[in-house]
């Protein structure tokens, strides 16, 4: 990494630190921040670009911290394909609802994205979606079926939209080994999920 790469994803963390510093994950203490380091991460352990890892830390800001205005200033601060990623793994339109009643017809919508997004996108969303099966997985073991009450989709809805995104990461774009042992280990994780469910 170059220090202009390194410049510019720690000028990334730091303005996703500033939009998601109220926000905290799921019915838990723990800083939203943590999650997109995790997204970030596990997208650079997959083989992905300075601009892939950027969209993994900024791969929420749209959807929970300003919608359009948001999208135009990551645009601004971090050129046009970190945004077009972004944009790409933002579940729905950026001003777009995201109540509970709109769910169901959200995800069908996400899905069907996904089949034909472009790799950057397939990389950052498999990330993202890897990082919270992970932690439903170790949640659904340590608070068994209470889990599902923090899910808008409850237990069904949640565990078929994680089954449908497992099969339409692997039907969209795999150029890479490397996206294929991201597709590998959600997939195993899904599975482990189930088994528990």
């Amino acid at each position: 990494m170059t220090d202009d790469d390194a410049k510019r994803l720690g000028d990334a963390l730091a303005y996703a630190t500033w939009l998601h510093r109220e926000q905290q994950r799921k019915a838990t203490p723990i800083p939203y921040v943590s999650h997109l380091l995790g997204v970030s991460s596990i997208v650079l352990e997959h083989g992905g670009s300075t601009n892939e890892a950027i969209a993994g830390v900024l791969h929420d800001a749209v959807e929970d911290q300003g919608g359009q205005s948001t999208a135009d200033d990551i645009q601004k601060k971090f050129g046009d394909e970190v945004c077009a990623i972004v944009l790409g793994c933002t579940d729905g339109a950026p001003d777009e609802s995201r109540d509970a009643g709109t769910w169901r017809a959200r995800k069908e919508k996400y899905i069907a994205h996904v089949r034909s997004a472009s790799a950057s996108v397939l990389l950052v969303s498999a990330a993202d979606k890897l990082y919270n099966a992970r932690s439903i997985l170790r949640d659904l073991r340590e608070q068994g079926d209470a889990l599902w009450s923090r899910f808008s989709g409850g237990r069904d809805g949640t565990l078929w939209y994680y089954r449908s995104l497992a099969s339409a990461f692997r039907a969209g774009a795999c150029p890479t080994t490397e996206h294929g042992r991201l597709f590998d280990e959600l997939e195993r994780t899904v599975s482990a999920i189930d088994a528990l469910a």
